[in-house]
Formats: structure tokens, sequence, C-alpha cells
């Protein structure tokens, strides 16, 4: 009976039907990340998952506070304090850091804790358009639009929208909201130290408060300071502006 021709005819058409939003998926995905090499998102997956939590909690109190800041309004030294903090091979990778992606695996396989892997080209792409988790399919879509941004656009506009997507605190995105909420200040017109303290915050940015750091965070800010003065933190500020 399944072989009959009607349910070759249905087989037919389920794998056409499915090729088809494939193919147009991709289209509209690829047209996206070309796109947004100038126009600036009006907002990310993140943030909209957050607004939905707060809808479902019937969460009154949360406020998304956002506001877009150009590459050049933004202090160099929050610049090359994300690097130094996140990805210090930024300038040179491709979108992955294989040798960060082979020791979190080696720290996986002997039941270590695993060390962050996550490149901010990576961590752009699952902001924009992800959701959080580990799950196998959501880091190979990861890696899909990981590929687009690197063919698409360039270092200082990836660097430019993950400082502007990125979570600081609870409902505060990008640099210039996380500089007026913690330091009441424009980004442009962050210190090192400033600068230093909302890197560090990144990992978990619902938990630390820049504003007012416990000793492990300033331990970080230490930390990220002396990368940022180190043998690898000239070359990045310098070609990040």
């Amino acid at each position: 009976m399944s072989d009959s021709p009607a349910w070759r005819t249905l087989g037919s058409w389920i794998v056409r039907g499915f090729l088809l939003v494939l193919s147009a998926w991709v289209f509209l995905s690829i047209a996206c990340v070309a796109c947004l090499r100038w126009i600036d998102p009006l907002t990310s997956a993140f943030i909209l998952r957050d607004r939905w939590i707060a809808w479902e909690q019937n969460d009154s109190t949360f406020v998304v506070r956002r506001h877009w800041a150009e590459l050049q309004h933004i202090a160099p030294a929050l610049r090359l304090a994300v690097i130094a903090s996140e990805d210090q091979k930024f300038f040179t990778h491709h979108g992955f850091d294989l040798v960060s992606i082979n020791d979190a695996l080696e720290d996986r396989e002997r039941g270590r804790r695993t060390r962050g892997a996550s490149t901010i080209t990576q961590q752009v792409a699952k902001n924009l358009f992800l959701w959080p988790g580990q799950s196998w399919i959501r880091k190979g879509i990861e890696a899909y639009f990981t590929v687009l941004i690197e063919a698409f656009w360039p270092k200082q506009r990836t660097l430019e929208i993950y400082l502007n997507v990125a979570e600081f605190g609870r409902g505060i995105y990008g640099a210039d909201a996380a500089a007026h909420a913690y330091f009441k200040k424009s980004p442009a017109l962050l210190n090192e130290y400033q600068a230093a303290l909302l890197a560090a915050a990144l990992p978990s940015p619902k938990r630390f408060n820049p504003a007012s750091p416990s000793l492990y965070l300033r331990s970080r800010e230490q930390w990220i300071v002396g990368q940022m003065h180190g043998p690898g933190g000239t070359e990045p500020v310098r070609r990040a502006e």
C-alpha cells in the first residue's frame, strides 16, 4: 500500500514543499544579513524573547532600555575591553576560534566545566537571530548565520552591532543604555576601568552590577585592563577605530 501511486505523489509533494520552504528561508536569511550591513537592526531575537517572557509573567516592571550608538560614538576603551574579554582573535579569525572550540570539547570530554568558545561573531548571530540553548540544531543554525555575517559584514560592523545588541543587565541592551544606566554618561566618555567593568559583566549580565561591582567583578576588571595593555591589546583597538 505504501508503494501506491497516491503515496508516492504525496511523498513527492512533501519533499517539494520542504525544499521550497528551505529555499525561501535561505534566500530571506541571506537577504536579511546582507541588508544589515547598512541598516541598523530595530530589535533582536533576545530582546523579543525577554519581552515575551515579561508579558507572559505579567511583569509590568520590565522596560527595554536601548539606543543605537554608532561605533565612532563608543569609547575605544569599550571596544577594546570587549575584544580583550570576549574574543582576542576577533580581527584574525573568520567567525570561529577553532583552538578555543577544541579546548572546550576537550574540557567537556574530561568532565570539566566547559570554557566559553563563542566568538563575537557567533554571539551576534545568536543574539540577533536565535535563542539561548546548547542544542546541536541551534549551534548549527548559529554557525550558518556566523558564516553569512563574516561573508557580508566588515569586522567593524560586526563589532558595532555587537555593542548595540549585547545585554548588559535586565532590560539594558547596548553600550549606550549600559553607560547611562551604570555610569550616567555617554558611551563615548567611558574610561578604561568602566569599560572593563561592563565587559566583565557580559557573560552574566543579570547577575553582575558594574556600578556596584563584587570582588569577582573587580578581579575580572583588573584582568581585562591587563589584557588591554598586553601584547595582544594594542592592535585590536587600533583596528576597531
